[in-house]
């Protein structure tokens, strides 16, 4: 980025140079302990190999919206609300036993070739775990050294244990509901939880106490952030299930099977009436489902409207976060970056 533009490209460039210098590193250091590491230092790297950099680019507006000036510095702090991301995706995937992500096998997948044990599922399961929390522990440690003043680290320092618990909480709670009674309420606030905080709202708080916002400013950061953090959800699980699998790089049955608790299967059931929730029984949480039962699904979520109403949730969220933010007094170009990262975040293919 140069002068006081905003274009996402390159800003991402900037982030990517941090990540994968950083991690990289750390893989080098890894692997040197011992050769056998050098499977489990791969998959350290290849978790950061792709991404948006959308959280990172919302601590960046965060800092820049109070009045802060372009920061090498501060683009590294906001690096690491990456590894967090990228220590969550881990994790997630650990926990849902999804198969793909950006169309490359998971890490618990990738790590089974990197293991000789009997149990060989299991072992991998448990390294993927370990490369989850290695990469949280790196991104504390990105923080704390990124080289901004600690006057201005110790404003933020308390964020991130707010972060890390509701994210934590977030998991925990879609863990609880899962095969529970779809309902819509439950499922936005695991949505609240396990993704629009961190997603959006913390970091962006972050950014914002990292260059000392005021409490007027911190709340209006809520304003917005809260509710486009439920938006870029929202989309994600639209696109979870009625998304290109060549765009999205998942596997489109991975809610069913595991009969989590989105907001749009809590919308069709919802919507349906006895008939329909009887065939909606006989499918969800099927690992076996297969492709003709995805379709009759995807079918029965069509006529009953509910990816509409999704559409309509999704809609109203940005509404809102636009509207917080036209509120507040901050920097041309900031609102003008912040107003594009909505859309970034709410209307895209993967």
């Amino acid at each position: 980025m140069t002068g006081e533009g905003w274009a996402q490209a390159a800003f991402k460039v900037r982030v990517d140079e941090v990540l994968h210098r950083v991690v990289g590193e750390e893989a080098d250091r890894f692997a040197a302990i011992d050769a056998s590491l050098a499977g489990v230092a791969e998959q350290l790297e290849a978790s950061v190999a792709r991404g948006k950099r959308l959280r990172a680019a919302f601590c960046y507006w965060g800092w820049r919206a109070v009045g802060q000036p372009d920061s090498d510095a501060l683009v590294r702090a906001a690096a690491s609300m990456e590894l967090v991301h990228a220590a969550a995706v881990v994790h997630d995937d650990l926990i849902d036993d999804s198969p793909l992500r950006h169309g490359r096998p998971t890490a618990h997948v990738a790590l089974r070739r990197a293991v000789s044990a009997s149990d060989a599922d299991t072992a991998a399961r448990s390294l993927a775990m370990l490369v989850g929390d290695l990469l949280m522990a790196l991104a504390g440690q990105l923080f704390a050294g990124c080289g901004l003043p600690s006057a201005y680290l110790a404003r933020a320092r308390p964020l991130w244990s707010v972060m890390a618990r509701e994210l934590i909480a977030g998991e925990c709670l879609e863990i609880l509901r899962t095969g529970a009674g779809p309902d819509t309420a439950a499922a936005l606030k695991v949505i609240r939880y396990k993704t629009a905080k961190y997603t959006v709202e913390h970091p962006l708080l972050i950014g914002g106490a990292l260059a000392g916002a005021g409490a007027r400013l911190r709340e209006g950061y809520s304003a917005y952030g809260l509710p486009l953090g439920e938006a870029f959800q929202l989309r994600d699980d639209l696109l979870g299930l009625f998304g290109d699998p060549e765009d999205t790089g998942k596997a489109n049955a991975d809610d069913l099977r595991g009969h989590r608790p989105t907001a749009l299967l809590a919308e069709t059931w919802r919507l349906a009436g006895d008939e329909d929730r009887e065939l909606l029984r006989g499918l969800l949480g099927r690992p076996d489902l297969d492709a003709e039962g995805l379709d009759v699904v995807r079918a029965t979520m069509r006529r009953l409207g509910a990816p509409d109403r999704v559409e309509d949730m999704i809609a109203a969220r940005v509404a809102e976060a636009l509207a917080a933010l036209h509120d507040l007094a901050v920097p041309e170009r900031a609102g003008t970056a912040l107003t594009v990262l909505a859309h970034s975040a709410s209307a895209r293919l993967s």
